[in-house]
């Protein structure tokens, strides 16, 4: 490609970028006016810029003036929802979007295969044992939510561990096998559980968690979470440049002077914590990290410097509207865990039969 051609395509993928970048926007800032109690668009202005300031405000060191915000004109219910409801529930769904996508896509780069999910090695099977336990043992949500992280990373650990021992199968393989064991093992776990579990209490709580859901999201969650999912975000990231080498295959890349066996134990630890982290506060939510890196390849190519940001970006907006259908198409909230099957399974049917998910490595 000459230097013409090079700069018309970074022309055409920076406006794409710029439209997936303004749509992510106005899904996030739509997302506010949608529920059962309407908000009005200048109050909602108003509410979040008057939070801003209230917070810049309490940052900054004693005796600095700073503006307070706008005066008080709107209900304080509008507040409350607002900020309390709404706004944790949308700033988890983008991040947990970011998340599961950027995840997807690594795996499916390390992997060198477009069937690949973020649950490859066992990390959602794992956190979901993780939260069954935590509610059998009555532990809180809180601890519901640590259970589910730890028991989640310990799975991919497991696999790692034991894929690393492997002698007579190839690394990759090694570990897609042993991630179908350990998937397999929890869940068969999860299923222990549920069956000895109270059919009154325990038992319909574990079920529903399976089913994923955001309606309990608070900004503790968030703070929670946010810790490992910005880690591993801003680690894919950095690592995106030499992501695209795992692809041509451990031979070549050595070739260029590339660490594999260190880069791919890099990107397992950052999709396990983005992984595990997204599961902990929303349960089993599917086909996001399987679908949106398909999407993302069919526009902004399989460089993985345009790729993993994009499937950030794409994944954010994704999951901020099927959380704001769950909460508005039914009577009661639909889990938003079935609401992506539902989306999920049809579109990855097109994509294959238009070729947009064919063996891409």
């Amino acid at each position: 490609m000459d230097g013409r051609a090079a700069g018309a395509a970074g022309t055409r993928a920076g406006r794409r970028f710029a439209a997936l970048a303004a749509a992510l926007v106005l899904v996030f800032f739509m997302s506010f006016a949608l529920g059962r109690y309407p908000v009005n668009p200048a109050d909602l202005v108003k509410i979040l810029l008057s939070q801003l300031a209230s917070l810049i405000s309490q940052a900054l060191p004693d005796g600095v003036p700073f503006p307070s915000g706008f005066e008080r004109t709107w209900a304080e219910a509008a507040e409350t929802v607002t900020l309390n409801v709404r706004l944790p529930r949308i700033i988890a769904a983008a991040a947990i979007g970011a998340a599961l996508s950027a995840a997807g896509a690594a795996y499916q780069g390390m992997f060198r295969n477009p069937l690949v999910s973020p649950d490859i090695l066992g990390a959602s099977s794992g956190a979901g044992f993780g939260a069954a336990f935590g509610i059998l043992m009555r532990l809180g949500y809180f601890g519901i939510s640590v259970s589910a992280f730890l028991f989640g990373t310990g799975a991919v650990l497991t696999a790692y561990a034991i894929s690393g021992r492997s002698r007579r199968i190839n690394g990759i393989l090694a570990m897609v096998l042993t991630g179908m064991m350990v998937s397999s093992l929890f869940s068969a776990a999860t299923s222990f559980i549920k069956l000895i579990a109270d059919t009154e209490e325990a038992l319909p709580a574990i079920t529903y968690w399976l089913m994923g859901s955001l309606a309990s999201i608070r900004m503790s969650d968030i703070a929670f979470a946010g810790v490992p999912i910005a880690a591993g975000l801003v680690a894919l990231l950095l690592l995106r440049w030499r992501i695209n080498l795992l692809t041509l295959g451990d031979d070549e890349a050595r070739s260029m002077g590339v660490n594999t066996a260190r880069l791919r134990a890099a990107v397992i630890v950052c999709a396990t914590l983005l992984t595990a982290a997204s599961v902990a506060i929303s349960g089993m939510i599917g086909w996001v990290g399987l679908v949106i890196p398909h999407f993302c390849r069919m526009i902004f190519g399989h460089d993985y410097s345009r790729l993993m940001p994009a499937s950030m970006m794409f994944g954010a907006a994704f999951l901020i509207v099927v959380d704001d259908a769950a909460r508005l198409i039914a009577t009661s909230e639909i889990p938003i865990g079935i609401l992506t099957a539902f989306v999920g399974a049809p579109v990855f049917v097109y994509l294959i039969l238009s070729g947009g998910a064919g063996n891409e490595y």
